[in-house]
C-alpha cells in the first residue's frame, strides 16, 4: 500500500482528496493545524499529525513523524495547504508579505527537502504542489498571493529539472475557481475594497472533485503532466499568457 501525505486536511481540497484516495487504496497520512481539526480527522480513521507551516519546529517535527508512521517509505508529497493575502500591494505590509510566503512557499520548501531523502533511498516518489491561476497570470489585488505561487512554480519547475535523473515526478496543479472555502478565508487588507472574483467567474467555477482526476493521474500515471490546469478559465488564462502580448493582457486584466 502507497503512503501519501498531505498537508491542510481541515477541508476543502486536501479533506477531499484524503477520503478519495483513501478509498482508492492509498495510506493517507492527514495534517491540519488546528489541535480541533486534528481530532476530527483522527475520528474519521486518518492518521493525522499536527501542522503550522508558519513554524519551522512544528514543519520538523511533522515531517519526523510522518518519516515513521511510513517507516521511511513515503510514495508522495502533496503539498496543498496554504492561504492568500488579498489587497493592493501598497495595502500590504512587509509582515503580512512574509507570512504568505512563510505559508505558500518557505514551508514547502523545508517540507519537501525533509521528506525528499525517502523517496530518492526508495527510488519513486511523487510529488505535488496545490498552485493557482494567479501562478499563470497575476491580477490586482492578488499580488501577494500570485508572487508566492509564482515563486511555487518556478521552485517547482527547478526541483523537477534537478530530479530529472530519478523517477520522483513533480507535478503543479493549477485550480481556477473552485467551490471551497478558500475565498472566505482570504486576509483581507482593507476591509473597505475588498477583492473579488469577477462576475464572469461563477459561470466557470467547478466543484472540487474536479481535481480529482488530474491527482489521480498525477500519482498514477507512468508519465504524468507537469501542470494540471482544472478549470476552462485556468486553461484560457495559460493560453492568453502565451500568445497574447503583455500590454494586451495588461488591458484585459485591468478592465475586470
Amino acid at each position: 500500500m502507497k503512503s501519501v501525505f498531505i498537508t491542510g486536511c481541515s477541508s476543502g481540497i486536501g479533506l477531499l482528496a484524503a477520503k478519495s484516495l483513501r478509498d482508492r487504496g492509498y495510506r493517507v497520512i492527514t495534517s491540519c493545524r488546528k489541535p480541533q481539526d486534528l481530532e476530527q480527522l483522527v475520528t474519521q480513521g486518518f492518521d493525522a499529525v499536527l501542522l503550522d507551516l508558519d513554524d519551522p519546529n512544528s514543519v520538523q517535527q511533522a515531517a519526523e513523524q510522518v518519516l515513521s508512521l511510513t517507516d521511511n517509505k513515503l510514495y508522495a508529497l502533496f503539498n496543498n495547504a496554504g492561504f492568500g493575502v488579498y489587497g493592493k500591494l501598497d495595502s500590504i505590509s512587509r509582515q503580512q508579505m512574509e507570512a504568505q510566503f512563510s505559508t505558500n512557499f518557505f514551508a514547502i520548501h523545508q517540507l519537501t527537502q525533509l521528506l525528499l531523502p525517502a523517496m530518492l533511498k526508495q527510488g519513486e516518489g511523487r510529488i505535488i504542489q496545490t498552485s493557482s491561476i494567479v501562478g499563470i497570470i497575476a491580477t490586482p489585488g492578488r499580488g501577494a498571493y500570485s508572487a508566492s505561487k509564482y515563486a511555487l512554480e518556478a521552485w517547482s519547475d527547478v526541483l523537477r529539472l534537478e530530479l530529472a535523473k530519478t523517477n520522483i515526478k513533480v507535478c503543479l496543479i493549477e485550480p481556477g475557481p473552485l467551490k471551497t472555502n478558500f475565498s472566505a478565508n482570504v486576509e483581507q487588507t482593507e476591509k473597505n475594497r475588498v477583492v473579488k472574483n469577477p462576475p464572469i467567474a461563477k459561470r466557470f467555477t467547478l466543484p472540487p472533485e474536479a481535481i480529482l482526476p488530474k491527482l489521480y493521474h498525477a500519482l498514477e500515471s507512468k508519465s504524468p503532466k507537469v501542470r494540471y490546469r482544472v478549470t476552462f478559465v485556468t486553461q484560457l488564462a495559460a493560453v492568453g499568457k502565451r500568445l497574447l502580448p503583455d500590454k494586451l493582457m495588461d488591458k484585459i486584466l485591468v478592465s475586470k
